[in-house]
């Protein structure tokens, strides 16, 4: 019997989830010799997984909104419910089915590569290859909390990324095909899938679109260019991915700080701004919690938000942003927005000249981002604003957890 199958214990679960993050070629070689049902895959592994990323994003609309506007800041919508839960449910079924859609590609394709044509072995495939962009999906709990939403967006290219990797070290393991056909093989079944995936569903296009950009089959101690992101290496990622999976082989959920004690970081007041309305969130998604404190500050005309957000046991998986060596900048006739990397933390920062409105935010030790966004203020006085929580205690209070 697989470890996944009907009646294994949640400990084969987390088992196989680690060593698919940490040793992708030894255990490709233990699930090769597995006897399996697509029946037993499903129910054992890739429902339980596919559910984390659809959760979590279920629960973060509902209980931190969906925030639009300039940079993903202004206005926080907070979806309907039922509307809610009728999308999450949509989106997980069309991942279930995306699933099947790939073995069947990859079963397909396999005659036009001297490999074997076996359903069971590719739905191995597909059901195994995307276990890190599950793990990672559990960020979908603040995917919409302004600078954090962009930071999420790059660790689940990253965790993607790895999951192609450990896709093309399954192939020729588990398939059987020519050993030098195996790049072929990939990037046909990667460039199959990509068109039927937007005819399975257009919310797979824009990670579809990412992978078709590569140069070509990831190598674990390589590097791999992202355009218009930065520079991805590779082996820094899986060093990250084994962090992740100890933290999940533990089991044990860590605490996001108290929102009660998160408010003791917001300044009293801001260089002449006076502080207004403080308002405070938490939830948990999976085992991972997070919490997030905000206050307004006001002077004249000029308003300043400074924003603290906790994203708790998700630490581990954010570490995964270590991988990427980014450091980007664009500008436009009235502003421009760039990012880069502060004393080693990476930032984020834009400037709207004509509405006078920027955004300056900082991720601390893979554990807290700190935004503040303005209108009326300068970007000098939203660096202020944000150096003025203290950004060494946090650090310290992030190593301390």
């Amino acid at each position: 019997m697989s470890m996944v199958e009907p009646g294994s214990a949640g400990a084969g679960l987390v088992a196989r989830v680690r060593a698919i993050l940490t040793q992708p070629g030894a255990t490709w070689d233990v699930i090769d010799g597995e006897p399996a049902t697509i029946g037993g895959l499903y129910r054992g592994y890739i429902l339980p997984l596919a559910a984390i990323p659809a959760i979590a994003g279920l629960i973060g609309q509902l209980v931190f909104g969906v925030r639009a506007g300039f940079g993903g800041f202004g206005i926080v919508a907070r979806p309907n419910p039922v509307w809610a839960v009728g999308g999450a449910a949509v989106s997980f079924g069309l991942g279930l089915l995306f699933v099947y859609v790939m073995a069947l590609v990859i079963e397909g394709l396999a005659p036009n590569f001297g490999a074997e044509k076996n359903r069971i072995q590719a739905m191995k495939l597909a059901a195994y290859f995307p276990t890190a962009s599950y793990v990672a999906g559990v960020l979908s709990l603040v995917a919409g909390w302004g600078v954090v939403g962009f930071l999420v967006g790059l660790i689940l290219i990253a965790a993607f990324v790895y999951s192609l990797y450990t896709l093309y070290q399954g192939l020729p393991k588990l398939m059987k095909n020519a050993p030098e056909r195996t790049v072929g093989y990939f990037v046909t079944v990667l460039v199959v899938t990509f068109v039927l995936g937007l005819i399975v569903s257009m919310a797979y296009s824009a990670v579809s679109m990412a992978t078709m950009r590569l140069a070509g089959p990831p190598q674990v101690s390589g590097k791999v260019t992202i355009p218009g992101q930065g520079e991805l290496d590779v082996g820094e990622l899986q060093k990250q991915a084994e962090a992740a999976a100890r933290q999940i082989e533990a089991g044990k959920t860590v605490t996001a700080t108290d929102t009660d004690a998160l408010k003791g970081y917001l300044p009293a007041s801001l260089g002449g701004y006076t502080r207004g309305e403080v308002s405070a969130s938490s939830s948990e998604a999976a085992g991972i919690q997070g919490s997030q404190v905000e206050a307004r500050y006001e002077k004249g005309d000029s308003a300043i938000r400074v924003q603290i957000t906790d994203i708790g046991g998700a630490g581990a998986i954010a570490g995964m942003m270590g991988a990427f060596k980014m450091k980007s900048s664009k500008e436009s006739a009235t502003g421009y927005e760039k990012y880069g990397n502060v004393g080693g933390r990476m930032t984020h920062e834009s400037y709207d000249r004509a509405s006078k409105h920027g955004e300056y935010g900082v991720l601390v030790g893979e554990r807290f981002m700190v935004e503040a966004k303005g209108d009326g203020a300068s970007m000098d006085e939203l660096k202020d604003a944000v150096d003025a929580v203290g950004l060494p205690r946090l650090e310290a209070q992030a190593k301390a957890r």
